[in-house]
């Protein structure tokens, strides 16, 4: 599969970053169709409380797709409470395997506080080596910029905030407009 074919490799960043006790997402509000900028405030980092188990979770790709993929994620969690990795693990195998869910393109950042993990449609449910995952078109560029200052900085939402105005810089599909999360 080449790189530009992978579901949400374009259209926005989102960013995880843990250290300590806290746990940050934030993502940028660009929606872009093609090289036109569509909404530039939209929120695409958000919280949900499946039976008061507080998960946040951002998503990169098609907003619809990843709307679907988030209504999943909240009854697999109201059926396994307190169990975000198991609720992954069990999304993520419905996502490869279920033949309408295999058509959607988004990816997922998900934490409780605890565990941080990404969301794939591949199946993957990766948690970061480095205590930061970073998804979506300046993924890589707001990952590369929050590993730069992690050890500079001791709190996750400056790192995270700081990787994101770095990201936007660099990235046509990333802006400013952030929507930042914090759990833990």
């Amino acid at each position: 599969m080449a790189e530009s074919d992978f579901p949400g490799w374009h259209g926005t960043t989102i960013i995880g970053v843990r250290k300590g006790d806290k746990v940050v997402v934030a993502g940028d509000g660009q929606v872009s169709l093609g090289q036109t900028v569509i909404k530039g405030t939209a929120r695409k980092v958000r919280r949900l409380s499946p039976g008061g188990y507080d998960v946040v979770a951002g998503f990169a790709g098609s907003t619809a797709d990843a709307f679907t993929l988030l209504e999943r994620l909240e009854a697999k969690l109201e059926a396994t409470p307190g169990q975000l990795a198991r609720a992954s693990v069990e999304l993520a195998k419905d996502w490869r395997t279920d033949k309408y869910l295999q058509k959607l393109e988004a990816m997922l950042i998900v934490t409780d506080g605890k565990d941080l993990f990404v969301i794939t449609g591949a199946g993957d449910v990766l948690e970061p080596e480095n205590n930061i995952a970073a998804i979506g078109s300046g993924g890589n560029f707001a990952l590369a910029a929050a590993r730069g200052v992690y050890d500079y900085m001791d709190d996750p939402e400056q790192i995270a905030r700081q990787a994101m105005a770095i990201a936007s810089d660099i990235c046509v599909y990333t802006n400013g407009n952030l929507t930042v999360e914090t759990i833990g």
